[in-house]
């Protein structure tokens, strides 16, 4: 059965779309375990390699439990066309692969993961693609960034690790405005909570790896998009330069589908309860999260989304000596730049996720020293709470 998205509510084309039934008729997806695949004539084989006929030609560019779970991961974020990759980094890099060229120039938000904002900087301007980085929530820097040859705009939002928000909307209506296209990264909320595409965005990117998996348990990325051209040029990236999901991951991936929108309003409860208890913390000094009313885009979350997510950070009193009293004071959370686990994880950005990037690049996004980041699990919100407490009262005894 290969259920049609546009007929049922995302929570059910979540379980039910992207799987075609083979002839065992099995009721759960089966794994396609193939490099490669077995044609009846060389004819068929002809119209296979030549795209005359859609079906399986390699497993590096077409894989039944790959294609399932891109068929699915599309419907949920309201779009017609995935191309899963073998990491979210992949995803970013293939999509800049596919649509820019030396002499193109992309505006890209401040607030970008780490590892993005090293991408642009030390391969694609390399290769003569151009970059200028602005606020995300200044909508009047996007415009004055844009150029005659501005081919991109991306951003992340809620971006890492400021939990700062875009309105997607208004950027997009300038990229358009001045032929250009917008790319969103939704990893953080995710289709369960947000829709680029519905808000004018041209390409939804994903790390897979973090809350789309939900468990940790495999690296993979996606961009999905609703628009034929721009599927033909990620495709054909794909195909020939080859940064391919496994099957294994896209079947694991395709189960974490399943239960994203249950999980994704737990860590928002969570996190909420979270965010509010360390405000009343005497050792953090600031706690950034969308829930929040104190946060500068509160008003913009309640209209564009309908939860606020399972990350937050916050800045404790002092400098890093003492953020990472706190991170190594707590007791189970787990100690790991990993995000987007049923289990929760704390991280020092400024020395982990945003080390390898410019100190001036690190003012620029806000990363003090002091910032901690903190991925809200599903653990019982009690606990959570009381082994922060343990962290931050150790400062407040150190301190004192």
């Amino acid at each position: 059965m290969h259920t049609s998205s546009d007929r049922y509510h995302p929570q059910t084309a979540a379980i039910r779309c992207g799987h075609r039934r083979t002839g065992e008729n099995e009721h759960n997806e089966p794994i396609f375990v193939t490099s490669s695949f077995v044609f009846d004539s060389c004819e068929q084989a002809s119209e296979r390699f030549s795209g005359d006929m859609e079906e399986n030609v390699y497993s590096r560019f077409t894989n039944p439990t790959v294609c399932g779970f891109q068929n699915r991961l599309a419907a949920l974020e309201g779009g017609r066309f995935c191309v899963a990759t073998a990491s979210g980094m992949a995803a970013i890099n293939g999509t800049l692969q596919a649509l820019l060229k030396a002499g193109d120039h992309v505006v890209a938000s401040s607030g970008l993961f780490g590892a993005t904002v090293s991408l642009f900087r030390q391969y694609f301007e390399k290769f003569g693609v151009s970059i200028s980085f602005v606020n995300m929530t200044e909508l009047e820097q996007w415009r004055l960034a844009m150029r005659p040859d501005t081919r991109l705009l991306f951003l992340e939002t809620p971006c890492n690790p400021m939990c700062e928000m875009a309105d997607i909307r208004s950027i997009a209506d300038i990229a358009h405005g001045s032929g250009a296209m917008l790319a969103v990264d939704n990893a953080f909320f995710t289709p369960a909570l947000q829709r680029p595409l519905e808000l004018g965005a041209d390409i939804v990117v994903h790390s897979a790896t973090k809350y789309l998996d939900g468990q940790g348990r495999c690296v993979g990325g996606a961009a999905v998009t609703d628009d034929k051209d721009i599927h033909s040029s990620l495709f054909s990236m794909l195909r020939t330069t080859g940064p391919t999901m496994s099957p294994f991951n896209a079947w694991t991936f395709s189960k974490g589908l399943e239960t994203l929108a249950l999980r994704m309003k737990q860590h928002s409860v969570n996190a909420l309860a979270v965010a509010r208890w360390l405000q009343t913390h005497p050792a953090v000094k600031r706690v950034y999260y969308p829930g929040l009313q104190s946060h500068p885009q509160h008003d913009l979350a309640r209209r564009t989304v309908t939860s606020f997510g399972g990350m937050l950070s916050f800045e404790v009193s002092g400098s890093k000596y003492e953020a990472w009293e706190v991170i190594d004071g707590t007791e189970f959370l787990s100690i790991t730049a990993n995000l987007g686990d049923a289990k929760t994880t704390i991280t020092h950005p400024a020395t982990t996720t945003h080390s390898r990037i410019s100190q001036q690049e690190r003012d620029r996004a806000r990363i003090t020293d002091s910032l901690i980041r903190v991925s809200v699990g599903l653990e019982h919100v009690e606990d959570i709470i009381g082994d922060l407490k343990r962290g931050l009262d150790r400062v407040r005894i150190w301190a004192g």
